[in-house]
C-alpha cells in the first residue's frame, strides 16, 4: 500500500466528506432547517465523521489513530440515527433517506477497513 501523505488522500474521509455535503444540503430544507437541536446535532455528527479521521492521521500514532476511527464510525452511527429521526419526522423523504443512510455505511465500512489494516500492520 502506498503511504498516505495528507488526510484528504484517505477514501473514508472523501466519502465522509461527501455525506457532509449531503447532510447540510438536505438539513437546510425549510421544516428541517427550524428544527435546530436535530438540525444541529445532525450536522455535528457528519462533521465529526471527518474531524476526526483527520484529527486522528495528524496524530502521527496509529493507536491514537485508531482511537480517532472508531469515534468517526461512532458517528456514522449518529448520521444514521438522526436519519430515521428526520424521516418520521417527514422532513426527508424516503430516497432522501436512503440516500443518507447508503452514503453513511459505506462510509462506516472504510473507516472499519482502515481500522482493520492499520491493528493489522503492527505499526
Amino acid at each position: 500500500m502506498t503511504a498516505i501523505k495528507r488526510f484528504e488522500e484517505i477514501k473514508a474521509w472523501q466519502k465522509g466528506r461527501e455525506l457532509c455535503s449531503l447532510v447540510y444540503r438536505l438539513t437546510r430544507k425549510e421544516a428541517f432547517s427550524r428544527d435546530y437541536p436535530l438540525r444541529d446535532e445532525m450536522r455535528r455528527a457528519a462533521i465529526s465523521v471527518i474531524s476526526n479521521v483527520a484529527e486522528g492521521f495528524e496524530s502521527q500514532s496509529n493507536k491514537a489513530f485508531i482511537r480517532y476511527l472508531y469515534l468517526a464510525k461512532g458517528s456514522c452511527g449518529e448520521v444514521r440515527s438522526q436519519a430515521y429521526i428526520a424521516l418520521d419526522q417527514q422532513y426527508i423523504t424516503e430516497e432522501e433517506f436512503e440516500e443518507i443512510y447508503q452514503r453513511a455505511i459505506e462510509t462506516s465500512r472504510l473507516i472499519a477497513g482502515f481500522i482493520t489494516y492499520l491493528e493489522s500492520s503492527g505499526r
